[in-house]
């Protein structure tokens, strides 16, 4: 906190990565910095990559600020056209001290009386003109960027002093390393068995799908709708589904019913890789997990494990005949390091991996060396 209040302080705009692992508590330094910038008459912005993680975050800031002289709103895409316009002119006005949104808040709507502090989280979930957008919207606005897990071109822009880093290197007490298998496709009817015994422990559990349903094409990629129906046969009204193209409100229904521990299973595509917080989860199975990167894999495992319970990570790719070398090298990678506060260690693989991108472009993967240069 001291390290970014000190870079408020400076003439100069911050530029800082916060960098600390799934469940660490950016959060709370991140709303510690909004306050200092809030007491000095600034306005906040507050970028989350999903509407769940917006949603997430507006409760647990608005929790925290209810007694405060500080007025917090929310601003999504599924917002209602009247709350939109009510929000956008308090923005403008300035009676709006702190707006938590997702990509709706770089919409040229939004204007802003006197915006001094962004604040972006899970900024490997946006592109470098989505984060410039954002960043016009105030005076030099001092930016602070919030990741597990940083993407290749963010450690190298750290790297050549564009970045100054911070970093939480600690986790709450109590919490475990999170056991990580890769398991063939064959062994499914194994797993689903093993998700059955962790529900009737009285655990809940995550299953993710590369796809809301299958398209048409020779390699069959596992659809969250088949994957869906094929659980409720076996464990009935326990089992939810969330995807992105389902309504928000029967998106935030299932995972209100999970949230509370009325149903046990979660099927769910990415968009529950950020920030959905259920403590009593604790085994996760990815299927295809092949088919995603390192940081989607360290985030989404990190949904489970917040408790004191041991956790489980299943991934599961298909034949190895199938696996291109970069796969193989990511599941590795993964598997090789469910200790804590991994997210570090597994970006630098992906920096190996997946290469820097331009630093002077909006390219945010690629390997520099392939064309003869290095820095």
């Amino acid at each position: 906190v001291k390290e970014i209040v000190d870079d408020l302080c400076r003439p100069a705009p911050m530029q800082r990565l916060l960098q600390g692992d799934v469940g660490a508590g950016k959060t709370i330094v991140a709303l510690l910095a909004a306050i200092v910038a809030m007491e000095n008459g600034l306005q906040v912005a507050f970028m989350a990559p999903t509407e769940i993680l917006a949603a997430q975050h507006f409760r647990t800031i608005a929790t925290l600020l209810a007694h405060s002289r500080y007025r917090v709103e929310l601003l999504t895409g599924s917002t209602p056209a009247l709350e939109k316009r009510t929000a956008y002119a308090n923005l403008a006005r300035g009676s709006t001290h702190l707006v938590v949104g997702t990509h709706a808040l770089v919409q040229e709507d939004v204007t802003f009386r006197e915006l001094g502090l962004v604040v972006i989280d899970e900024q490997h979930r946006f592109g470098v003109a989505q984060r410039a957008a954002l960043r016009s919207k105030g005076l030099r606005p001092d930016v602070l960027l919030m990741t597990a897990t940083p993407i290749p071109r963010t450690l190298t822009l750290a790297q050549y002093g564009e970045l100054d880093v911070s970093k939480l290197d600690e986790l709450p007490p109590g919490r475990q390393a999170i056991d990580t298998v890769v398991m063939g496709q064959a062994r499914i009817g194994a797993l689903v068995d093993r998700l059955a015994a962790q529900i009737a422990e009285g655990r809940q559990a995550y299953w993710v799908c590369p796809m809301v349903r299958e398209m048409d094409g020779p390699e069959e990629i596992a659809a969250a709708e088949a994957r869906y129906a094929a659980l409720k046969e076996r464990f009935g009204d326990d089992v939810v589904m969330v995807h992105g193209q389902l309504g928000a409100e029967l998106k935030d229904a299932a995972m209100e019913r999970f949230a509370r521990g009325d149903a046990k299973l979660l099927v769910a595509t990415t968009v529950i890789e950020v920030g959905v917080d259920v403590p009593n989860a604790t085994l996760m199975v990815i299927e295809q997990a092949e088919r995603f990167g390192l940081a989607q894999l360290h985030q989404l495992r990190g949904r489970v494990g917040s408790s004191h319970h041991r956790a489980y990570a299943y991934l599961v790719p298909p034949h190895e005949s199938l696996l291109t070398s970069d796969a193989k090298k990511r599941l590795e990678a993964i598997q090789a390091s469910g200790e804590l506060g991994a997210g570090f260690m597994l970006s630098s693989h992906d920096l190996e991996i997946r290469g820097a991108g331009e630093l002077l472009g909006d390219e945010q993967s690629g390997q520099i060396q392939e064309i003869g240069l290095t820095l």
